[in-house]
């Protein structure tokens, strides 16, 4: 593309009006509700099983229709007809961007073939190809070296090889195979492996080996620690001999890469290895073979149920109008509190504990994607991009960072997650502890939308001199997202709600979501430091005064 290709989008008359409202609107979410009785109904969607409450953010129907107006003019609606067509809308990789294939049901009509593929049928062939080993491993025909069934699946990965399964995992925990765990190695940091592998048999113990391309430094670094692991342990157990040692790496090591020779290099059989393609990146693949550990230790069905979620929110977004496609409308929400009203970052609160890493997943998710500063003709952006995404469940975050949120002066549009119905019915007495828990929840974004003004605190006895300390300004804007239960279902729904959101916001910012070079300069430069790490006096010599300083300080308190 030429550097002219993609227009200026704070040119365009939306954008400019969005500017006029933002400057004229003064919007008062008090004044709107008392305003309008029926702004939360106007202002409610529903996205498959999810009811989603836009009403409380800092819009009025004004702003809302210029902001789709701005999304048309930029062509969202194309481009993400463009995404599920499979063209390659990853300009700087070339590649296709094709993360909802991989969900589409066995039997979707009309067939997808792009660029002669026909990847309906690859995706199924994999995805049985997984089925069929999970089945056995579950059922104890896959056995270990010694004849034992597997108890505990390590998966070693990282970034979106790690974040999705163990993300998923933990949310989905109750629906496990009793005889089955699984633990997650990312970290290069010696404890994380150390502590995961240290109290397993190696006996019962599937390692899965997370690598795409089989040269991910962190993972197969890992990967070689916990083969050295299970060797040491089973020639101590005496359970394997001298020229055994292959056996027990093809028996415990699977893999999900398509670099075979690698991975047969390796040790692990390359019938037993998963592979997926180009078209996936890393952070949308954990409904690729990247999630062979969930299809073991939660079951195929499971898995299954989880991508029919994941297509359920694809179809909303691909075929819902603008006006009602809440992919569409979130997306333009946050373009609207950064780009309008200055705010940097985004709290996910999900008010299930099962969601306690969602927020983690969806910092690689959105920050991955969106945190680029030229557009994907090379160009440089136009505005601001890129939200800061954090968060925690609650009600732990309500004794930590809410004072913040309520009471600080920074704009911090949340979003609050929560379930109709959880996954353990507990009661404290006569006290429905979920019903006090959602309490909670009902009650924070209320209190972020209206506040408490200074005559409301006065009208409690307050002494004056501690009225303004315990005056709320409200007018924070949240998000309210609920499902009827927090299943493989509504939590793939949920993850491909915010895929679509990423992807709105990069159209509106011009910029390429789907690649990720701003990750691979730190590592080339740890590769390339290693030597003066290890002590090689030219290549201390070669660093800056500040790496210089910091390696011989490394080498001088070592203890080995």
């Amino acid at each position: 593309m030429s550097e002219s290709s993609i227009p200026d989008v704070t040119e365009t008359p939306a954008w400019q009006e969005l500017e006029e409202l933002r400057d004229s609107a003064d919007i008062d979410l008090r004044s709107e509700f008392e305003a309008d009785p029926r702004r939360a109904e106007s202002f409610s969607f529903e996205a498959a099983d999810l009811f989603v409450d836009l009403s409380k953010n800092l819009v009025n129907e004004e702003i809302v229709t210029a902001l789709l107006s701005l999304a048309s003019s930029v062509g969202v609606e194309q481009r993400r007809d463009a995404m599920f067509a499979g063209e390659k809308i990853n300009v700087t990789e070339g590649r296709s961007v094709l993360h909802t294939a991989l969900r589409r049901p066995k039997d979707a009509s009309p067939e997808l073939a792009v660029h002669g593929q026909d990847v309906d049928r690859d995706v199924h062939a994999v995805l049985e190809k997984v089925y069929a080993f999970a089945d056995k491993v579950r059922s104890g025909e896959w056995k270990g070296v010694t004849g034992k069934p597997i108890e505990t699946v390590v998966n070693i990965g990282i970034g979106g090889s790690d974040l999705g399964p163990v993300m998923v995992y933990e949310a989905l925990k109750p629906l496990k195979n009793e005889r089955l765990s699984a633990r997650f190695i990312s970290n290069i940091d010696p404890t994380d492996a150390a502590e995961k592998l240290g109290d397993l048999d190696p006996e019962t113990t599937l390692v899965v080996v997370a690598s795409k391309t089989f040269t991910t430094l962190e993972t197969l670094t890992n990967a070689r620690v916990a083969r050295a692991w299970l060797l040491d342990g089973l020639r101590a157990k005496g359970a394997i001999g001298e020229g055994q040692e292959a056996g027990a790496v093809a028996k415990h090591f699977v893999a999900v890469s398509t670099a075979l020779d690698k991975v047969e290099k390796f040790g692990i059989d390359p019938e037993n290895a998963f592979g997926f393609w180009d078209w996936v990146g890393g952070r949308y693949s954990v409904d690729s073979a990247i999630g062979t550990v969930l299809a073991v230790v939660l079951g195929p069905k499971v898995f299954e149920e989880l991508l029919a979620g994941f297509h359920a929110m694809d179809e909303h977004f691909r075929t819902a109008p603008l006006h009602k496609n809440v992919p569409v409308l979130m997306g333009m929400l946050n373009i609207w509190d950064n780009n309008f009203l200055g705010a940097e970052t985004h709290a996910v609160l999900p008010y299930d504990q099962h969601l306690h890493r969602f927020p983690a997943y969806l910092q690689q998710l959105t920050m991955e994607s969106n945190g680029k500063s030229v557009k994907w003709d090379g160009s440089t952006v136009d505005t601001e991009t890129g939200e800061i995404f954090w968060g925690e469940p609650g009600t732990n975050g309500q004794h930590a960072f809410y004072q913040l949120i309520h009471q600080g002066t920074r704009i911090i549009p949340c979003d609050f997650i929560a379930f109709a119905t959880p996954a353990y019915q507990t009661k404290d007495g006569d006290q429905d502890v979920h019903e006090l828990f959602l309490a909670n929840f009902f009650a924070q974004t209320k209190a972020l939308a209206f506040g408490k003004s200074a005559d409301e605190v006065r009208a409690e006895g307050v002494d004056e001199s501690i009225v303004p300390a315990r005056t709320f300004h409200g007018n924070q804007p949240t998000t309210s997202i609920m499902g009827p239960k927090l299943t493989p279902s509504t939590l793939g729904q949920l993850i491909a709600l915010y895929e679509h959101i990423v992807f709105v916001e990069g159209i509106v910012w011009g910029i390429d979501s789907f690649d990720q070079w701003g990750v691979e300069l730190g590592k080339k430069l740890a590769k390339d430091l290693a030597p003066a790490i290890a002590g090689d006096e030219q290549a201390i010599a070669e660093q800056d005064g500040s790496t210089r300083g910091l390696i011989e300080y490394y080498r001088a308190k070592r203890e080995r």
